[in-house]
């Protein structure tokens, strides 16, 4: 094998190129280790230097932690029925020991015993004051809750609130399940008798959040509220109403939210009737309860008094049917609220032709002392329905 050598000259800047090469690559390779390798060695012996703006903002955002204490939120709660007393107990539960909340109902046992459980309760919370009138409740809050049973109530209470009220700027949420009407002359009442009060763009507001999911639902905080108010506010008022219940949907501008929940009554109100009657019809022609159920809740029929709340005892564990229609949604509050749907739709020029007979049929029911006082799904028995 012959061995080809290259040309003297050629051999030579090979041999320079790569010298070169092997320098280059070990002066860049001394520079590395020297440039981050020292950086490496300042931040481990924790000398590397901030920017004296940055150190100033950090010095600052420090103390400002350190220093200054969160400001109190004081809250008022009135109305303190089935649902209040569980959604206030909820509330008081959640909020910091350095917030107050003060407490009252015209039922003064049922404020004795919320003020009880409160002060037992080992979750801690805050504190609790039992005050003496709606006002008390109302002075020093910063946010003011509402539950109360009718129309009429809310407007008292409200103008028993407004009479000289110390100026401050407070929101109003009023968990009532009352007509969208009267909730808008209490909104009015309410700007009205704060706008001389407060600057400006800080304003009080009255806003409605009824809610759905019954006591047991307000027990368990799972409450889902419908909100009716500016969009603007709702991110003040959102923390309040988690805080007693799991969901909050914005139904648009003061009012809706009583809109929303009318109009959703309106058609359980109607659904559970249908369902009674498609039960007990199917039961003579010799269905199966559960099966029937089974079928319709896979189907067009389904509905939540189908699936959920079933009015034969037995088809879904644990409804009010299986415990002789005790506990749930009293058939006295769906009246109740069928008769505001019935209201609204008249003031709003809305056709309810299936209104009057499902109104009808909840009074009678209500009037038989075998469904008086139980859940709204009773009207099966008053249909003469096999249990």
């Amino acid at each position: 094998m012959q061995l080809i050598l290259p040309p003297r000259c050629l051999l030579s800047r090979t041999l320079s190129s790569l010298i070169l090469i092997v320098l280059h690559s070990f002066i860049h390779r001394s520079y590395l280790v020297w440039r981050f390798g020292f950086c490496w060695n300042l931040v481990k012996k924790k000398k590397m230097r901030t920017p004296t703006t940055l150190r100033t903002f950090r010095l600052v955002q420090r103390r400002g932690f350190a220093t200054t204490p969160r400001r109190l939120a004081s809250y008022g709660f009135i109305g303190l029925g089935q649902m209040g007393y569980q959604m206030a107990k909820n509330l008081q539960a959640k909020l910091s020991p350095a917030d107050e909340i003060r407490i009252f109902d015209i039922n003064k046992t049922a404020v004795a015993n919320l003020a009880k459980e409160m002060g037992q309760s080992q979750v801690g919370g805050a504190k609790v004051a039992v005050v003496e009138t709606a006002r008390d409740a109302a002075t020093e809050a910063d946010t003011v809750i509402t539950v109360l049973p009718e129309p009429s109530h809310v407007k008292a209470v409200y103008a028993s609130i407004l009479a000289d009220l110390p100026a401050r700027e407070r929101i109003f949420i009023d968990c009532s399940t009352i007509d969208p009407s009267s909730s808008r002359e209490v909104a009015a009442s309410v700007a009205a008798a704060t706008a001389s009060q407060s600057s400006p763009g800080r304003q009080s507001v009255f806003v409605d959040a009824p809610m759905s999911g019954g006591v047991v639902g307000a027990t368990a905080g799972t409450l889902t509220f419908m909100l009716g108010c500016d969009a603007g506010r709702l991110p003040a008022i959102e923390p309040t109403l988690l805080r007693m219940g799991r969901r909050v949907l914005h139904c648009g501008p003061q009012g809706t939210g009583l809109s929303a929940k009318l109009a959703n009554n309106y058609l359980l109100a109607v659904n559970n009737i249908a369902t009674a009657e498609a039960m007990n019809l199917g039961m003579r022609w010799g269905l199966d309860p559960k099966v029937l159920a089974g079928v319709i809740n896979v189907s067009t029929g389904r509905c939540w008094p189908s699936e959920v709340n079933n009015p034969v005892g037995g088809v879904v564990e644990g409804s009010p049917a299986g415990r002789d229609y005790k506990g749930g949604f009293g058939i006295g509050l769906m009246r109740k609220d069928l008769g505001l749907a019935v209201v609204a739709a008249e003031e709003a020029g809305a056709r309810l032709e299936l209104a009057g007979k499902a109104t009808e049929v909840y009074a009678a029911a209500e009037a038989e002392e075998s469904c008086k006082g139980r859940d709204f799904s009773v009207v099966y028995r008053y249909l003469g329905g096999k249990e």
